[in-house]
């Protein structure tokens, strides 16, 4: 994830300065451990501005609105103390070349500051503080102690002291180019490297950028550059300078991030800044809460089929019911053939008339060796009936968890929003069913919902599949009408797939195919040549009582073949 560094940052403080000052502070709310988004007002336009120290994607930008959840957080109480109703009337860089910005509030834009929040955008060790007018720390977004630094302590009552200052000259339009030539190449190395260590404020991004608008390799040593090569690197250094100068910035994408030093843009700092770490954000927590999820699936699974198999065993043995009973009646007509001390008899088998051996206890007489088979063939009836029970019930949550770890599986990597949404619909039902603990977690917008994955069949019709249990429920007992036809893998995992028909319609055979190919993609059974798949009409379905989300009943179905493999080659031509 590429970091917010001093051009990015000057870029986006300027945008504000020009936009969004002076503001009002109507609403401070905290949506993560490391964000915090100020309700700010003017007389035109109202806005949220995101303070964030997240390691990785530190920033001050506008941003989305928060969730409408209760915010839990003690720091942005403190804030919202302080703060609310107060204007926000400057945001300046106190440090020269440091990703440092004070953000200045006062009880009205003409008045002196009277609070100030540091934000601290420095990898790792980005920070945001709360200090008064005399630069007393009021609150503090991470409390950093001796045992965490020698350097440098960040807590509540001391003074607040700005980041040490790094090696490195501070970069000057007035510098002249023999001076600057010797600082970068007075210790040899890669070029891009030189630029990096020689001068504050000078991010890798930045000075590949430079480079690379140079025509110059950034890999190649101090030693290599020729004259030409100094003076054209010299003049792209120029400009950077003279566009931090005079604030003309031009936010835009590049292969791999983002740049605000582009030829053009259409678009905003705060709109480009705002996409960009939103979109690697959610990734990141895409692919964590996966991780997790699809580690307690699997947990559950096991689990379920350890239990399962047990009581397959135990039903194993209770079939043996009835050869207990048949022993036990051969010893009671066959009494006058015992004899004291026998350890086993072999009797003729009534029907058969072949020779059966039963193991007898020498400590007992022939009734009582009897009457304890009697025993043990009333115990293993017993054992049935319990058990059959038992074991359909964990039949039946294994299909389920199945089904849930199936949806999983489709979601193979982070595309849109909607494959988050998608994921955290999964959590939210697996701690509805008790699966998961209630733990302080990343919440989503009241508004957020995800959609079931729209496509068309060959003669123009939709069809719609199902990502999660909810949206399975959704299609199958809310959408769709009398009209449609509904496909779901015959006894596999898998998602609901809806035909969507008009009155009088009348799909093809290329339709029905490919709802089928559909169902068998999205299923566990993705990696197979041909699928079987069921389908019906929808007034055929129903949810039995008390089953859990995504299970469903279907009769007066019909089979067809389908081929993931179609669709794997629609979705992945390259494969």
């Amino acid at each position: 994830m590429q970091s917010v560094d001093f051009t990015t940052l000057m870029a986006s403080c300027a945008e504000l300065r020009k936009d969004w000052l002076p503001a009002k502070v109507e609403q401070v709310y905290q949506t993560d451990r490391y964000t915090v988004v100020l309700a700010l007002r003017t007389l035109d336009k109202k806005g949220w501005l995101t303070l964030s120290w997240h390691p990785q994607a530190a920033r001050i930008c506008l941003g989305n609105a928060p969730p409408r959840i209760p915010d839990t957080f003690t720091f942005s109480d403190q804030l919202r103390h302080q703060l609310n109703g107060y204007a926000l009337i400057a945001i300046e860089t106190p440090t020269p070349w440091e990703r440092v910005v004070d953000c200045q509030f006062a009880q009205r834009p003409q008045e002196p500051a009277l609070w100030h929040i540091y934000l601290e955008i420095m990898g790792k060790y980005s920070n945001i503080i709360l200090t008064d007018a005399k630069n007393q720390i009021i609150t503090v977004g991470h409390q950093v102690g001796t045992s965490q630094s020698t350097v440098r302590t960040v807590q509540t009552g001391q003074p607040y002291d700005p980041p040490p200052i790094p090696s490195g000259e501070n970069p000057s339009p007035d510098t002249s180019f023999e001076h600057w030539q010797y600082q970068v190449s007075l210790i040899p190395g890669t070029i891009e490297q030189q630029l990096i260590k020689t001068y504050r404020g000078v991010s890798p991004v930045l000075a590949r950028s430079l480079v690379n608008s140079s025509q110059i390799n950034p890999q190649t040593s101090t030693k290599e550059l020729t004259r030409d090569d100094w003076q054209n690197l010299f003049i792209s250094w120029q400009k950077w300078l003279k566009r931090l100068e005079n604030e003309k910035f031009d936010p835009t994408w590049t292969g791999n991030g983002y740049t605000v030093l582009g030829e053009s843009s259409s678009q905003s700092v705060q709109t480009l800044l705002n996409d960009y770490y939103t979109l690697h954000l959610d990734e990141e927590v895409f692919i964590q809460l996966k991780h997790q999820l699809s580690q307690k699936i699997q947990s559950l699974i096991k689990k379920l089929r350890r239990k399962a198999d047990n009581f397959q065993q135990r039903l194993g043995q209770s079939d043996k019911a009835d050869d207990y009973r048949q022993q036990a009646d051969l010893l009671m007509a066959y009494l006058h053939q015992w004899q004291p001390g026998m350890k086993s008899i072999t009797l003729n088998d009534f029907i058969s008339n072949q020779p059966l051996n039963i193991p007898l206890n020498p400590e007992k007489n022939s009734i009582q060796n009897a009457q304890a088979l009697y025993k043990q063939h009333q115990k293993l009836k017993r054992t049935r009936t319990a058990v059959e029970p038992l074991l359909q019930e964990v039949l039946t949550e294994l299909q389920y968890l199945e089904q849930v770890q199936a949806s999983l599986h489709q979601l193979e990597s982070y595309q849109t929003r909607e494959d988050l949404q998608t994921l955290e619909e999964i959590q939210e039902e697996l701690i509805q069913q008790k699966y998961l603990e209630v733990k302080q977690q990343r919440q989503r917008h009241e508004k957020d919902e995800s959609h079931p994955y729209r496509t068309s069949s060959p003669s123009g019709f939709e069809i719609w599949i199902g990502r999660n249990n909810r949206q399975n429920d959704y299609l199958t007992f809310r959408s769709a009408s009398d009209y449609d036809l509904w496909f779901h893998t015959q006894e596999i995992p898998g998602s609901h797939v809806l035909l969507k028909l008009t009155p009088g319609s009348s799909p093809e055979q290329d339709d029905l195919q490919s709802c089928a190919d559909y169902a068998a993609y999205y299923s566990q059974a993705r990696q197979s040549q041909q699928v079987p798949v069921v389908y019906t009409q929808p007034k055929h379905l129903y949810k039995p009582k008390g089953a859990k989300p995504g299970m469903v009943v279907y009769k007066q179905e019909q089979v067809i073949w389908g081929c993931p493999q179609r669709i794997k080659a629609e979705i992945q031509p390259s494969d």
